[in-house]
C-alpha cells in the first residue's frame, strides 16, 4: 500500500468547491462524464460509473460537508453489476482548508501498488477540472 497526496489551490470558498466535488451536475463534468448513485451519508455505499456502466463502489466513511469526504473502495462494477473485492485498506479523502485566497484542496490516497501509476496520472488532472469548476 503506498500513501499518495495530492493538492491545490482553489480561488472559491469551501461550499462551491464541496459542490463541486458531489453535486450531480458538476461530478459529471469533473470526470468527464461519470456518474454516481448514492446519498454521499456515512456508512452508506456509493457507485461510481463510467458511461459504458461499470466503475467502482466504495463506502462513505467521513461526511463532513465543506471538510473533508472519505471513501473506502469496496469493490467493481461491470455493466452494473457490483463486484466486491478486498483493496486492502485502500480508500481516498478529499480534505478542504479554508485559506486566504478561497479553498487549500488536498487528497490522501491509500493506493494498491498496481494503482499507484493512475492516481499519479488522473489525480492531477482531475485537480485541475475541479479547479477550474469551482472558479467558473
Amino acid at each position: 500500500m503506498k500513501q499518495l497526496e495530492f493538492q491545490t489551490e482553489i480561488n472559491a470558498t469551501p461550499e462551491k468547491v464541496w459542490e463541486t466535488l458531489v453535486g450531480d451536475e458538476q461530478y459529471t463534468k469533473w470526470t468527464k462524464g461519470n456518474r454516481f448513485e448514492g446519498n454521499w451519508e456515512e456508512g452508506s455505499v456509493m457507485k461510481f460509473f463510467d458511461p459504458k456502466n461499470n466503475g467502482m463502489f466504495s463506502e462513505v466513511v467521513t461526511n463532513k460537508p465543506k471538510e473533508e469526504l472519505k471513501l473506502k473502495h469496496l469493490g467493481w462494477i461491470y455493466d452494473g453489476v457490483l463486484d466486491a473485492q478486498d483493496f486492502g485498506g485502500s480508500d481516498v479523502a478529499y480534505i478542504l482548508e479554508p485559506i486566504e485566497t478561497g479553498t487549500f484542496l488536498k487528497s490522501k490516497v491509500n493506493s494498491m501498488d498496481e494503482f499507484v501509476d493512475f492516481y499519479n496520472n488522473y489525480f492531477p488532472n482531475i485537480f485541475q477540472k475541479i479547479k477550474e469548476i469551482s472558479e467558473e
